[in-house]
């Protein structure tokens, strides 16, 4: 990823959403016993009519679970979508929930029919599929949630953090650190093809040599076995977990008692939501890619005051879609189609998150840093450039 000079507009934007947060954490919220959906963007039951009309703000869908196993990221989503329309007090949009617990293309198909002219979500590549068909005849762009770059593209743009960018970045740090010999245990599955064909090719970019790649079923005895392979194949010197944080915690001791004592251990931004890393001795020293904390911990922070409870890490994206939702409104005239050139400014734009900008194929490409698991606390090592090279 290009670490340009920051874009002086995106410093600024940064900082005053800084400021905005914080600001808005002065004003005490009565705590509820759990996150409830929020009120203003919930459509009655029975509407048969269409959303009332509405000349003077643009209509937004978003289209997330409020039901079914995912309904906590969902709610989360959702209330932190709330939370931004507060902070920015903006007064341009109308966003409207639809519940993809009961079936996407349905949830779609009337956010269409009620004049939505953006949809945010959903929040799974199954969901897109199901319900970008629908959106795209009526001309509706859709800024997902999702990771999985398959699905973007003829208006759908993705947000969800790419294991491929924090890959690309780890490998690249690791190596202006001097580690050349690199191994790798990967999932099987969908996510860890993905993260072993970036691995391959991003170590092989930067000029590095990959002594050993694995892959594992996540059972206990198969990261065993996984990690007992990587001994017997050759010598490491860095070596990526490609997988959430609980199997690292799991994989880390086994490396250090099977060869790799000496290796310092790699992550990926799955990592980001793990709390037990700190403190691991087996992790101690490692490193891993990752958007920025700082912004997201004062979300939680606020989060938690208004709902009582802790917020899904992925509560942030809600938040950044409103957010460039907002910037856009200004020069978006309501009932009119969504200019959806804007999203490819190449300046990017700000958010919890940091900057991220959308690259041809509609895949948010973002600005990473580098951070290393400490005995008490996880530090920064590497910060984030804070804009983008053209």
């Amino acid at each position: 990823m290009a670490r340009g000079r920051g874009h002086p507009a995106l410093g600024k934007i940064v900082a005053l959403l800084g400021a905005m947060l914080l600001a808005a954490c002065s004003t005490v919220v009565p705590r509820a016993p759990a996150p409830p959906a929020p009120p203003p963007q919930t459509t009655e039951p029975g509407l048969d009519k269409g959303l009332p009309v509405d000349t003077a703000r643009h209509r937004v869908a978003l289209l997330v679970p409020m039901s079914g196993a995912n309904a906590g990221v969902g709610r989360s989503i959702a209330n932190a979508t709330t939370m931004a329309l507060l902070d920015t007090r903006t007064e341009r949009l109308r966003i409207t929930t639809y519940d993809t617990g009961k079936g996407a293309a349905a949830a779609a198909q009337r956010a269409v029919a009620e004049g939505n002219k953006l949809i945010l979500g959903p929040l799974t590549a199954d969901e897109v599929k199901a319900a970008a068909p629908i959106a795209r005849a009526a001309s509706v762009p859709i800024i997902s949630y999702s990771n999985d770059v398959s699905v973007a593209g003829q208006g759908v743009y993705l947000l969800g953090y790419m294991p491929e960018q924090s890959i690309a970045r780890i490998v690249a740090y690791a190596r202006s650190r001097g580690l050349n010999n690199f191994a790798a245990l990967v999932p099987k599955g969908v996510y860890g093809e993905r993260a072993g064909s970036a691995f391959l090719s991003r170590v092989k970019a930067a000029g590095g040599t990959v002594v050993a790649m694995e892959t594992f079923d996540r059972s206990a005895g198969s990261v065993q076995a996984a990690v007992k392979r990587l001994a017997a194949s050759s010598s490491y010197d860095a070596l990526l977990i490609a997988d959430a944080g609980r199997i690292a915690l799991q994989a880390g001791p086994l490396v250090r008692s099977s060869g790799g004592a000496d290796a310092r251990i790699l992550g990926t931004e799955l990592w980001n939501a793990e709390s037990g890393l700190v403190g691991n001795a087996a992790l101690r020293g490692a490193w891993f890619a990752s958007v920025s904390d700082g912004l997201y911990r004062t979300l939680a922070g606020k989060y938690r005051t208004s709902y009582g409870a802790a917020p899904y890490r992925l509560a942030s994206l809600g938040y950044d879609s409103v957010l460039l939702a907002v910037r856009i409104a200004a020069d978006w005239k309501p009932g009119t189609a969504f200019p959806t050139a804007r999203l490819g400014d190449p300046e990017g734009f700000a958010g919890i998150d940091g900057a991220f900008r959308f690259n041809r194929v509609g895949v948010a490409e973002r600005n990473l840093e580098v951070q290393q698991i400490g005995a008490s606390d996880i530090t920064v090592i590497d910060a984030a450039p804070r804009g983008f090279e053209k």
